[in-house]
């Protein structure tokens, strides 16, 4: 599949160790390790979670005991193969659920920043676009004016870099002086505005390229410019 069933359960969640070992995960020398039958029996599927939290899963055919490959080929779009599919993704689900908590956005950082925002403004992120693709997109406003001064969103590394990535990355708009455009975008981490106006709007990694402090500068001049 282009984008990991693993990714897609669990991109708002963390795990909770306690919660693991309850669950029955089984703790190696890398981080945890869960296993069931799914399908009845003629599937098995394994899920390892690490230290970090990052997630992988395999799903073995139980009749030749090999990797079942056609899970994560879109080319196979059959019955069956959905089958399969929709058994893994309920065994997923159940681990959430037993496993995890809720988180607002997809990375560490960008939560991080949402509750230094909270604690340095008293603004918490509005989600305004409901059931849509970007239902998980958080918009912080001023509470004087309604005006954004950040947006924090979660896109394909495509977006940014056209390298054809299926893979997504946490980023913040953030206003910026249309002087000090060319001087930002040097920074590494620092990209164009994503969707905005790139004149006065950037686009700021969260995934630790910059330090929290770092990120809090950039969003304490788009809150001066925007108030």
């Amino acid at each position: 599949m282009s984008v990991p069933i693993e990714e897609t359960v669990f991109k708002r969640k963390r795990f909770v160790a306690e919660a693991m070992e309850k669950f029955g995960f089984v703790r190696t020398g890398e981080g945890f390790v869960y296993e069931a039958d799914i399908l009845g029996g003629d599937f098995h599927a394994v899920v390892t979670v690490t230290e970090k939290g990052c997630v992988s899963g395999r799903v073995i055919d139980n009749m030749n005991e090999e990797e079942y490959a056609p899970l994560r080929m879109d080319s196979f779009n059959g019955g069956y193969v959905n089958s399969v599919r929709h058994a893994y993704e309920e065994f997923l689900g159940g681990v959430a659920e037993g496993c995890c908590k809720e988180v607002v956005f997809a990375s560490d950082q960008a939560n991080r920043v949402a509750e230094l925002i909270l604690y340095r403004y008293s603004v918490s992120p509005d989600f305004p676009w409901g059931q849509s693709q970007y239902a998980g997109d958080g918009t912080f406003r001023h509470p004087e004016n309604n005006k954004w001064f950040a947006l924090i969103m979660n896109i394909r590394w495509n977006s940014l870099l056209k390298n054809g990535s299926e893979e997504t990355v946490d980023i913040v708009n953030l206003k910026i002086d249309p002087k000090q455009a060319a001087e930002l975008a040097k920074r590494p981490g620092v990209f164009p505005a994503y969707h905005m106006n790139k004149k006065s709007w950037i686009t700021v990694l969260l995934n630790e390229t910059l330090s929290d402090g770092e990120v809090m500068d950039l969003v304490d001049r788009s809150f001066n410019l925007t108030k």
